[in-house]
């Protein structure tokens, strides 16, 4: 749900709320405004009772929001107005289940933060000439895996020399995607060729999470 808000670069939450009553609204928009973040913000752009109606669903087309309704229903036109153009009219009776959604989609739309995974290291043993712009390295894997397409980092005396990703990986004569530890390859990196015997190529991924 809510997926067209959760691909969007604004950060704001706008919501039209409808409820069955009047003495519902305030609660209820106080207790949503209160999910906002510093990251995201919850704004109840409109709130009335009865139901819901083609001009809320209008104001939610322009405003790229979604429609609450606490036990409120959505008139005919006002349904067949937001199936055609996308628009999430989610409904309610229960407040908890209401707050609990929206704040589903206030996680849905926070920003992903990136973290490194270190998927394996491996020792350069060897260095042998390739073409006439490559050196390849050879090398033997310490731990975990190495993997076609990673992004690498080559330290020299525990310093980083540069970071570079794997333009080739091979066992003996045949193009590889892995290879486990304990077993020797062949790696080139992209636009890098200063191997030395010793060197520890360090292979990570970036990841995001939620």
């Amino acid at each position: 749900m809510f997926e067209q808000l959760s691909a969007g670069k604004v950060k704001e939450l706008a919501i039209i709320l409808k409820t069955d009553v009047q003495g519902s609204i305030e609660p209820i928009r106080a207790s949503l405004e209160q999910l906002s973040t510093e990251e995201i913000k919850v704004r109840v752009i409109r709130s009335g009772s009865g139901s819901i109606t083609e001009s809320d669903v209008l104001l939610a087309i322009a405003s790229k929001g979604i429609i609450v309704g606490f036990n409120s229903d959505p008139e005919p036109g006002a349904s067949r107005l937001a199936e055609m153009e996308g628009i999430s009219i989610r409904k309610y009776n229960v407040i908890y289940g209401l707050l609990d959604d929206v704040s589903k989609a206030l996680k849905g739309m926070l920003t992903p933060v990136e973290v490194e995974v270190v998927e394996g290291r491996a020792e350069v043993r060897a260095v042998f000439p390739g073409t006439r712009t490559t050196r390849i390295a050879g090398v033997y894997v310490i731990e975990g895996k190495l993997s076609r397409g990673a992004s690498v980092r080559v330290l020299r005396k525990d310093k980083v020399i540069i970071e570079s990703t794997v333009d080739s990986l091979r066992r003996f004569k045949d193009d590889v995607k892995e290879v486990a530890a304990g077993f020797e390859a062949g790696v080139i990196l992209k636009d890098f060729n200063d191997f030395q015997t010793g060197d520890i190529l360090q292979f990570f991924r970036m990841v995001e999470t939620g």
